[in-house]
């Protein structure tokens, strides 16, 4: 029998570690080649290692011309726009605009720069999947999220727009956005402070990235008519973005 996505090639950015890792993983087990992308190239060539067919490419997505030489040496028929980070949980007026900076960049310009270089091949080719890794912060505002919040609601306006520039194309899009997930996304939000991210999950069970990562392979092996357009996770134990179920 064969593969659900044998003969394509998927790449993942923000593969290192996380959701970006499981879902490699993920597409790899269903018969994709996958080429992992990411800035620690120790981890990615690790992974590549595990993986039946995989290439390990470091990879900064906030650098355009190096995103779109990536693509031009490795034509991919499935983009999951992984990469993402936050940096604190401050009031906006005592934020840091480096950190916004670096925020902005990665979260949408990075997003940007791979769904712009992957689209052209995918268009002449009249098929092809690309997957937006949104937040559940894309719908709902929180305290201390501002500008976390906002690139990710810059990410649902992208996915909005490009389903009207995409109408006719054969490209499929899709934005997951998930809820609470345990990976190292808080330990970078506190800045390294690994207690304080453990505490974000205490007393309740959050989604993990392997049940992140079923819901995109889910999505991108459904018939070729079939476009699963937004998909929500949201852990059991969490109703809204400040409403969490916790147990002592």
């Amino acid at each position: 029998m064969q593969a659900a996505l044998e003969g394509r090639t998927a790449l993942v950015t923000g593969a290192s570690a996380g959701i970006g890792a499981a879902t490699a993983r993920a597409l790899a087990a269903a018969g994709a080649h996958v080429v992992l992308t990411a800035r620690r190239k120790a981890r990615l060539q690790a992974l590549a290692e595990e993986l039946k067919s995989a290439t390990a490419l470091e990879l900064d997505v906030r650098d355009a011309g190096a995103v779109s030489a990536a693509l031009e040496a490795h034509p991919v028929d499935l983009l999951v726009a992984n990469a993402g980070l936050a940096f604190g949980t401050e009031l906006f007026q005592d934020g840091d605009p480096a950190e916004w900076s670096v925020m902005v960049d990665t979260n949408i310009k990075g997003v940007l720069h791979a769904v712009r270089a992957a689209l052209p091949r995918m268009i002449a080719a009249g098929r092809g999947d690309v997957v937006l890794m949104g937040s559940v912060a894309g719908r709902q505002v929180y305290p201390g999220g501002n500008v976390y919040n906002a690139t990710k609601y810059a990410l649902k306006g992208l996915y909005e727009a490009l389903r009207l520039d995409l109408m006719g194309t054969g490209v499929r899009l899709c934005t997951v956005d998930p809820a609470m997930v345990e990976t190292e996304f808080s330990v970078v939000r506190f800045r390294g402070d690994e207690e304080a991210a453990s505490k974000v999950y205490d007393g309740m069970r959050p989604l993990t990235p392997v049940d992140i990562a079923d819901a995109i392979l889910w999505a991108v092996t459904r018939p070729a008519h079939v476009n699963v357009g937004e998909i929500v996770l949201w852990p059991t134990d969490q109703a809204s973005t400040r409403d969490v179920t916790r147990r002592s």
